[in-house]
């Protein structure tokens, strides 16, 4: 499974963007996806999280109801809608995928930032 991120760039705060990853290869095996973000000196944090069909995400409470996960199967593509960006939420958004036999795959990653 190969990953490509894209979308992020420089927004000012109060503004949006939306990530794509698109998936190749072997994405009949892929189940669960996620973005993870990594600011400088933090750690890699879990974003958002969606099931294989997109019925079930998951957000971390940073950014609870300001950006959406969503998937499109038939696209092999995973969003995330990201609105009112905080300077906080800058960093590099990672795409991640976990296939049925709990193998993970990650992006190159794209970098999001946000100016105040």
């Amino acid at each position: 499974v190969q990953l490509v991120e894209s979308g992020g760039g420089l927004v000012q705060a109060g503004g949006s963007l939306r990530l794509f990853c698109a998936a190749s290869g072997s994405t009949f095996s892929i189940n669960a996806m996620g973005w993870y973000r990594q600011a400088p000196g933090k750690q890699r944090e879990l974003v958002a999280a969606i099931t294989s069909g997109g019925g079930s995400t998951n957000y971390a409470d940073s950014v609870k109801g300001r950006f959406t996960i969503s998937r499109d199967n038939d696209k092999n593509t995973m969003y995330l809608q990201m609105n009112s960006l905080r300077t906080e939420d800058t960093a590099v958004y990672y795409c991640n995928a976990r296939t049925v036999i709990d193998l993970k795959y990650w992006g190159q990653g794209t970098q999001v930032t946000v100016s105040s």
